[in-house]
Formats: C-alpha cells, sequence, structure tokens
C-alpha cells in the first residue's frame, strides 16, 4: 500500500513537470510569434543637424515623418510642408473625423448607447476602450474613450448611434470630407484600421483637423489628458488617460522629454502600414497651429511635431489691432495753436478701446505685421469727427478707428488725443464760438461794460453830435440872414 501511494505521488510529481514544461514551451512559441512590426524611419544622413535654438531654420530633411504639414487654426493658411499632398494611411487620425460627426449629429451626448455586437466585430489586434457586447454606457463617455485610448469598440459605437449603420456612417464621413475640401481622401471604416481603400494626404487631414478644432466639444475632448468613465451595468468606474506624450507633463521622477507646454490635442495613430502618426495642436499667445506627421517613428512623432510647432510659432505673431496701431501712431497738426507750444500744435493720437469692444487679434507673420503697420490708414479704416483746431484737451476724442475681421465684423475703436494744446493768444472768436457762447449764457443780455457802452451807444452819441451841430450850423446861417440890409430900388415910376 505504501508503495502504491509512493507511486501515485512519483507520477503526479512527473505530470506536474510535464504540465509545467508545456506552459514554457507554450509560453515560448508565444513570445516567438511574430507580431505586427511598425517601420521607425529615420533621418536622412545628409540632412543637416536640427538646431532648436533657431527653429526657424527648419529643413524638411529634418523630420522623421515621410509626410508633414504645419497650417494656422485660424485662416488654413499653410506654414510648412513635406511631401503633404501625398496618399497615406491615416490609421486612427481618423477618428477625429468620428468623433466630430459623433459630436455634431447627435443632440443629447449624455444619453446612455448600448454596445451591439457589430460593433464589437473588430480585428482581434484592434485597439479598444474596453467595451461590452450589451455594455450600457454614456455616449460622451465612449466620445472620450474613442479619443484618449483609439478605441475601435468605441469607434463604431459612435458610427451606429449617428447613422444606424457603420457603412452609411462611413458614406457620411466621406460626403463630408469633401464638403471640407479634402480632394485625396477616402475612408473605408470609422476606425483607420488598415484598408488599402482607406487613405488620405496630411493636407487633407489638416483641413479635417482645422474643422474640428472650431467645434468647443471637440477641442474639450481632444485636449483632455484624463478622464473618469462612470461605472456601467458591466464594468466598474475608471479612470482613462491620453496615449498622447506630447501632452503628458511627466514627473521629477520619470520627465518626459517630449512633453509640449503649449499642447492642446489632438490624436495618434499607427499600424505597419502606416507608421506612427500624429495629428497636433497647440496655442501660444493668440496663435493656434494644426500639424500633422505620417509615416514616422514612435517617439519621433512627438519630435517632428515640437519642430512643427517651434518653427510655426516662430514665423507667426498675434496682435490685437489696438497693438497693431501703436506700431505707426497717426499724429496730426492742429491749427490756432498757441505761440508758446513747443510742439507746433502737433498731437499724436492714442488709440483706446471701448467699452463695448470685443477682444479681437490679427494673426499674420511678422512681416505682414510690419507691412500692415507701415501702412497703417490702409489696413484700419480712420475717421475723424472734429476739426484739427485749439484748443484741445489731452483725452478728448478726436476720431474713430475700425477693424473688420475675417468675418467681416466691424471692431471700433477711438482714437483721442494724448496731449492738450491751447489756443493762440488774443485770436479771434469764430462765428461758432460767438454763437456757442451767447446761447450758452442764461442773461439774454449783454453784460454792462464800458466796451459795450462804446460799442451800443457810441454811433447814438455821434449821431446826435452831428445832427446837434448841423442844427447850429443850420441857425448860424438863418441868423446871418436876418440881418442882412434889404436892397434899394432905384427905379421907381
Amino acid at each position: 500500500m505504501k508503495r502504491t501511494r509512493a507511486g501515485s505521488r512519483y507520477c503526479i510529481r512527473l505530470l506536474s513537470l510535464a504540465l509545467c514544461f508545456c506552459c514554457l514551451f507554450a509560453a515560448g512559441v508565444r513570445a516567438e510569434a511574430p507580431q505586427e512590426t511598425i517601420p521607425e524611419p529615420t533621418l536622412s544622413p545628409e540632412a543637416s543637424p536640427y538646431d532648436a535654438e533657431h527653429p526657424d531654420l527648419l529643413e524638411p530633411e529634418q523630420l522623421y515623418g515621410l509626410s508633414a504639414i504645419l497650417i494656422t487654426a485660424s485662416k488654413g493658411d499653410v506654414i510648412f510642408e513635406k511631401d503633404a499632398y501625398s496618399l497615406r494611411y491615416p490609421a486612427s487620425t481618423t477618428k477625429i473625423l468620428t468623433v466630430l460627426l459623433g459630436i455634431m449629429m447627435v443632440d443629447d451626448l449624455n444619453q446612455k448607447v448600448t454596445v451591439s455586437e457589430t460593433a464589437m466585430a473588430i480585428p482581434a489586434d484592434s485597439s479598444t476602450m474596453g467595451l461590452h457586447a450589451g455594455e450600457e454606457i454614456r455616449y460622451i463617455d465612449v466620445l472620450y474613450g474613442t479619443m484618449l485610448l483609439s478605441g475601435n469598440d468605441g469607434a463604431n459605437v459612435i458610427a451606429e448611434t449617428v447613422s444606424g449603420t457603420i457603412a452609411d456612417f462611413v458614406d457620411l464621413m466621406n460626403r463630408t470630407a469633401q464638403v471640407f475640401g479634402c480632394e485625396n481622401t477616402h475612408f473605408a471604416n470609422a476606425h483607420g484600421y488598415h484598408d488599402d481603400n482607406h487613405y488620405t494626404t496630411a493636407y487633407d487631414m489638416a483641413l479635417i483637423a482645422r474643422q474640428a478644432m472650431e467645434n468647443e466639444t471637440f477641442r474639450q475632448i481632444a485636449g483632455t489628458v484624463t478622464y473618469a468613465i462612470p461605472r456601467t451595468n458591466m464594468q466598474r468606474a475608471r479612470t482613462i488617460t491620453t496615449k498622447s506624450e506630447y501632452m503628458l507633463q511627466g514627473s521629477d521622477e520619470s520627465p518626459n522629454k517630449y512633453y509640449f507646454p503649449d499642447a492642446t490635442g489632438i490624436k495618434t495613430g499607427s499600424h505597419s502600414h502606416s507608421g506612427y502618426c500624429f495629428v497636433g495642436s497647440a496655442s501660444r499667445n493668440g496663435v493656434d497651429l494644426i500639424s500633422v506627421v505620417f509615416f514616422t517613428g514612435r517617439r519621433a512623432r512627438w519630435a517632428d511635431t515640437i519642430k512643427l510647432m517651434n518653427y510655426g510659432f516662430s514665423q507667426y505673431v498675434s496682435i490685437t489691432p489696438q497693438n497693431l496701431y501703436a506700431m505707426n501712431p497717426l499724429t496730426v497738426e492742429t491749427s490756432n495753436y498757441s505761440t508758446s507750444d513747443t510742439n507746433r500744435g502737433r498731437i499724436q493720437l492714442v488709440c483706446r478701446a471701448r467699452a463695448d469692444t470685443p477682444d479681437t487679434t490679427i494673426v499674420a507673420t511678422k512681416a505682414e505685421v510690419q507691412q500692415m503697420a507701415s501702412r497703417i490708414q490702409d489696413s484700419l479704416l480712420i475717421q475723424y469727427d472734429r476739426s484739427f483746431e485749439a484748443p484741445v484737451t489731452a483725452g478728448e476724442i478726436m476720431g474713430s478707428m475700425t477693424y473688420f475681421t475675417e468675418s467681416g465684423e466691424a471692431v471700433v475703436y477711438d482714437l483721442v488725443a494724448s496731449r492738450s494744446v491751447d489756443v493762440r493768444e488774443n485770436v479771434p472768436k469764430t462765428l461758432e464760438q460767438i454763437a456757442a457762447e451767447t446761447y450758452a449764457d442764461p442773461n439774454p443780455f449783454p453784460a454792462f461794460s464800458l466796451y459795450f457802452a462804446v460799442v451800443f451807444f457810441g454811433p447814438v452819441l455821434l449821431l446826435a453830435l452831428v445832427l446837434f451841430l448841423l442844427y447850429l450850423l443850420l441857425r448860424k446861417v438863418r441868423s446871418r440872414g436876418a440881418r442882412a440890409p434889404k436892397p434899394v430900388n432905384r427905379y421907381v415910376k
């Protein structure tokens, strides 16, 4: 009996060792199984070294990406490009349009949606946000999960919520891309998993990203680093974090050299046919930029994006119309100024915002700003409200300055006198001044004075004196006539 038990134990040990061996073997086989290999492009050996101290000297060869572009978010002006019009696979940057449509086409973003079996029909190696068929989850949480975790399952849920079927949603994506001006773009799915018929260009993707960043809700989602998803009927509450190292600050113990403080979004992407991709956005001092890098390296996409952003910020500035005017303020010349005025009546006009003047900025290159300032009266509408006659009081409104935005909105400022100018001594009053003083005097009769007596009574007294003298002269003449002898008539009949 003892031998039997000992043999049994021996067999069990052998069986256990065999099972362990099989597990290790299986694990080794899985470890050696071929994995998807994503290319890592390198810089051209002929590329000159990149100088971070002079980002304005960026050259296309200093970017790892095969395609890249940088545009302004305000007007879509192209600042920098590298093979931006060649067809590329966008990978998960596709989800930018998916989420944008998911926001625009659904009224209640807080409604609950149920994950369908068809939404979960995605390739096994897809990136997901961990949804389950039959799960009931808030729609807004799906939007965040699709962007931050690049969930293919979330993209399909958005597609079915918007259009009913994924096929109809993809058709909507293609029609929308055409409306945005994308001439070399075609989507085959809602998430960006590789398909030979799913392609775009860096330029077209920049157009899509620009439209997306004009949507306030999208900007909020794209700029989120961490997000809390409440519990659902199938999962506990959890917190998710963006996959974009470009937006992760890091810590003292684990610093992130790819963190860009001015970053505002947007979306990563990668697979073996697309390489690593990134669509980025950043804002600095009122200048908003959007970049796209396609077919670059895992870490190189952050380096490429930072190079592009720093180049853009070295080229573009944001300035208010008020500060633009201050670069070349107007000077006017007054008349009737005091002879003691050392500036000979010249007044510099200062631009002052009104109480209802909205905050407005002009985004342009440094050269364009200089040109606008040098021709200030062509760039801005200048109008004067009064004549340039002394006296002038400091702060007095002399006219207005109007700037017209891209949408045609008129933004109006006041032009005020920077100093006072006294009127010339003993200068005769104008009719307008006399009239104004007369109407302003509450006494309808002029104040009595020697000057008033001379002016008002002088002519009367003079006339009386003249009449009196004529009267005396007349009496004298008559008196002489009365005393003269009468003539004698010598011829008497």
